[in-house]
Order: structure tokens, then C-alpha cells, then sequence
């Protein structure tokens, strides 16, 4: 096949494909029943200029012609087609738009509306019914009307209502269907959580006993305080293991705020690097998400230290950004708005002079998901060396304080 007929096949498949799509969206649904309504009354034209109403083939085409327009509001504005159709029945004795207006009222705007609409037009067509000269008068009046105009009405506001409710019906089928992926989805993940707290909880379990045992073995040897500190984090590893996957999936556990930074820096402590912890007052008024967002920040942060710094020093700072916060690396410029005030986390180590004896264990995706879990809350952090340090900065919105009582 040469280039250019290929590019004439590609051009060709790329206008059919654009012209499916157009032809099932609204607006273009929209305009086919414009279309259509048109096509149906043009039939009526030559009726329409033989009578005494002023009109010629022309003008008559053109005066239905703007009534069947309106119908491209028929889902946005459906009340306007059906006001000229009314209007169309009594001036030119046309009952075609105005089906097509009870259609869509019922079709876009429900049961009551229909209802009413079909109300009104009854209505409005008995009493043009009575007048002399619409339509034919004969004996039977009444039951003409009965026989013609209004099963007309209703059957078209009935057809739009039924179609109404069949798209009530297909969302919620489709709503339902969406809610049973997600909760498929929220199963696979509370299943792969427990898996992993079953292996992981074993392996914790096994480690704690390990060295208990060998606390025991140890026991009046130097040894015997580090295997129950060993044996006392492992036991603590597994309750948090278990904080997290298990209570977690029962939402019966919250995430600690500002107040458990305290233990962070014991812990830290405990493991041989110093942590100083400085929170400003005005932190603490933040909400209950937001501290927790800033505890995982900081546990992680404190985490990452200990295995590639191990013994240096910890510095994290946490105060409201402002025109008085400190100056530092990831520091907006300029005053920050009263409405756009933001909380600013730091935490700092020096690098170590030397790497650790043996490669910490890392899955290598802890900045990554402290990254994530503040940009869910609307800030930005920044982790990297500089000038010595290592640092992380984290700025997020400090939202709306709790109000006093």
C-alpha cells in the first residue's frame, strides 16, 4: 500500500471515528430531534398557507423552522420548546412540536414535570378546541378531543417519563457496578495487608522470642539489657504492626498527632541519635489530619536517620509559616495571607563523615511516600544534601483552626 493512500485510510478511519463520537453526544442528539420535528411539520406547510393565517410556503417554513430550534434547548431549557409550542397550537394549529416538548420535559425533567406539563396542555388545548374555527366543529366536540389531542399529551409525556426512569435505573446500575469494584478493590488491599501482618507478625514474633531467649542466656553478662531492649522493640514493632493493618482496616485506631513526637524522639534517642523536637504553639491548633499528617513526616524522617545516620544528631522544627518564621532552604518569599496561612515542617541531620559498617534495609520508597502524603493534603516536600546536612522540608496549608467551644 503506498504512503498516500495509507494516509488517506488513516484520515478517513479518524473522520468516522470523530463523527460516531459527535453523532452520540448530547447536543448533536439535540439537533437530530430539531431535525426531525422539522422534517414532520414541513409537511404541513402547504395546509398551513392555504389557510387564512397570513402566511406563505415560505414564511410558514420559517416560522416552523425557528419552533423546531428551540428544541436544541430541550435539555437545558425544556420549558422554552414546549411555551412555543403552545404557542404554535393556538396560532397555527400544529401538534407536533408540542409532542416533542411533552417528550423531552418528561425525558429530562421527570415524572412531575411531565405531569404538569401535560396538564397545562390539555388544558390550554380544550379551550382552544372550543373556539370557533379550531378544529372543525361537529357535534361530538368532546369526544374528538378525548380521541385526538389527549392521548397525544400523554403518550408522549409518558414515553419521556418512562425513559427518564430508565436512566435512573441504568446509573444506578452503573453506580452500583463502580461501588463494587471499589470495594473489591478495598478487599484486595485489606487481604494483602493481612497477609502481610500474618508474615511479617511471625517473623517479628519469632525475633522477639529469639531474643528473649537469649536474654535469658545472657542473664549478669553485658549483654542481657540490649537483648531485652531487642526483644522489647520487636514486641513493639508487632502492637504497631497490628495498630495499623488490623485495627486500621476496622477503623477503630487513629494516626498520633503532634503530642506522640515525644516518643518519636525517645525512640529515637533509644537508638542512639539525638532528636530535638521543636513544635510552635500555634501547631498544636491544627487538625487532627493534618497532625497526623505531620507525625507520619517526621516518624519517617527520624526513621530514615537512624539507618543512614546513625548517632548524628536530629533537629525538627515545626512552626506556622509567616513574615516571622525563620529564614531556610524551601522558605516562601514574601508575607503569607491570613486565608492561605501554611504550617512549615524541617527536619534536619548532618551526613555522616562515614558510611554504616552494613547497609541499612530499605525499600527505597519512604521519601516517595511522604512526598505522597502530603501533596494529598495540598503542600510540597522537598528531601535532599546540602551544605553538610541532610534535610526535608515539608509545607503544607494549615487550614481552618477548630473554633474555642
Amino acid at each position: 500500500m503506498s504512503p498516500v493512500r495509507y494516509a488517506v485510510l488513516r484520515l478517513i478511519t479518524a473522520v468516522r471515528r470523530r463523527t460516531r463520537r459527535w453523532a452520540a453526544s448530547p447536543p448533536a442528539l439535540d439537533v437530530i430531534a430539531a431535525l426531525s420535528c422539522f422534517s414532520l411539520m414541513v409537511l404541513d406547510v402547504p395546509g398551513l398557507a392555504g389557510d387564512d393565517n397570513s402566511l406563505t410556503g415560505l414564511t410558514a417554513t420559517l416560522v416552523l423552522g425557528a419552533g423546531a430550534a428551540t428544541l436544541v434547548l430541550r435539555r437545558r431549557a425544556p420549558w422554552v420548546p414546549y411555551a412555543v409550542a403552545l404557542v404554535l397550537l393556538g396560532w397555527l394549529h400544529e401538534l407536533t412540536l408540542i409532542q416533542f416538548a411533552l417528550y423531552s420535559l418528561g425525558r429530562f425533567r421527570g415524572r412531575a414535570a411531565g405531569v404538569l406539563a401535560t396538564a397545562g396542555y390539555v388544558a390550554v388545548a380544550y379551550a382552544l378546541f372550543n373556539l370557533p374555527g379550531w378544529p372543525e366543529r361537529s357535534a361530538d366536540t368532546l369526544s374528538s378531543f378525548l380521541s385526538l389531542v389527549v392521548p397525544i399529551g400523554v403518550l408522549a409525556a409518558g414515553v419521556g417519563i418512562a425513559a427518564y426512569r430508565h436512566d435512573l435505573v441504568r446509573e444506578l446500575a452503573a453506580q452500583r457496578a463502580r461501588t463494587a469494584v471499589l470495594k473489591a478493590v478495598q478487599d484486595e488491599r485489606i487481604s494483602v495487608a493481612r497477609d502481610v501482618h500474618d508474615l511479617v507478625g511471625r517473623e517479628l514474633t519469632v525475633l522477639s522470642v529469639r531474643a528473649e531467649v537469649l536474654a535469658v542466656r545472657a542473664r549478669g553478662g553485658s549483654y542481657e539489657k540490649d537483648f531485652d531492649e531487642l526483644a522489647e522493640t520487636a514486641r513493639r514493632a508487632h502492637q504497631m504492626l497490628n495498630d495499623t493493618i488490623v485495627h486500621r482496616a476496622d477503623e477503630r485506631t487513629a494516626t498520633p498527632g503532634l503530642d506522640g513526637l515525644a516518643a518519636l524522639a525517645a525512640e529515637g534517642m533509644a537508638m542512639g541519635s539525638p532528636v530535638v523536637v521543636e513544635v510552635a504553639d500555634a501547631a498544636y491548633g491544627l487538625s487532627p489530619l493534618r497532625q497526623a499528617a505531620v507525625y507520619r513526616v517526621v516518624q519517617e524522617c527520624l526513621t530514615n536517620a537512624a539507618k543512614h545516620a546513625p548517632g548524628e544528631r536530629v533537629t525538627v522544627s515545626i512552626a506556622p509559616e509567616g513574615p516571622q518564621s525563620p529564614e531556610g532552604p524551601g522558605a516562601p518569599h514574601g508575607p503569607v495571607a491570613p486565608g492561605g496561612a501554611r504550617l512549615r515542617v524541617v527536619v534536619r541531620n548532618p551526613l555522616p563523615a562515614a558510611a554504616p559498617v552494613t547497609e541499612p534495609v530499605s525499600s527505597g520508597t519512604g521519601t516517595l511516600s511522604m512526598r505522597e502524603r502530603v501533596a494529598a493534603m495540598g503542600g510540597t516536600l522537598t528531601a535532599g544534601p546540602g551544605d553538610g546536612t541532610y534535610e526535608v522540608v515539608a509545607v503544607l496549608p494549615a487550614g481552618r483552626r477548630p473554633a474555642a467551644g
